[in-house]
Formats: structure tokens, sequence, C-alpha cells
């Protein structure tokens, strides 16, 4: 099980959160867009989005992989 303090370090609150944590390449709404496709794994509250580091880590890594 994933303590409190590890997943209060993974977690990114909002979009632009996720975009800067990404590099310049991304913007607010293109994190949105990616996450509404599917492409990021985004948690949702209500009318927040949440986005873990690592899940987004994960994202890219493997994409690279992929290519």
């Amino acid at each position: 099980m994933i303590s409190d303090s590890t997943l209060k370090d993974d977690l990114l609150r909002g979009a632009a959160a996720a975009a800067e944590y990404l590099g310049p390449q991304f913007n607010r709404n293109s994190i949105y867009y990616m996450s509404r496709a599917g492409t990021l794994p985004a948690i949702r509250r209500g009318s927040q989005l949440f986005f873990r580091k690592s899940d987004l880590d994960r994202a890219f890594t493997a994409e690279v992989e992929g290519a």
C-alpha cells in the first residue's frame, strides 16, 4: 500500500500543474485534451483533475519505448 506522504508527493492538482511538470512543450489545454481523449491518465474529483507524476512518467516512457 502507498503511504499518504508518498501519494501526496506523487499527486499534481490541475492541468496547469501537470503541464508544468511535463515541460514547456505542453500547455494546460493540451493536458485537458489528452486527458479527455484518454491519452493521459487522470483522476477527476468533481470538476478538479488530478494527475500522478508516476502515471505521467509511465505514459511518456511507454510512448517512447513503443515508437
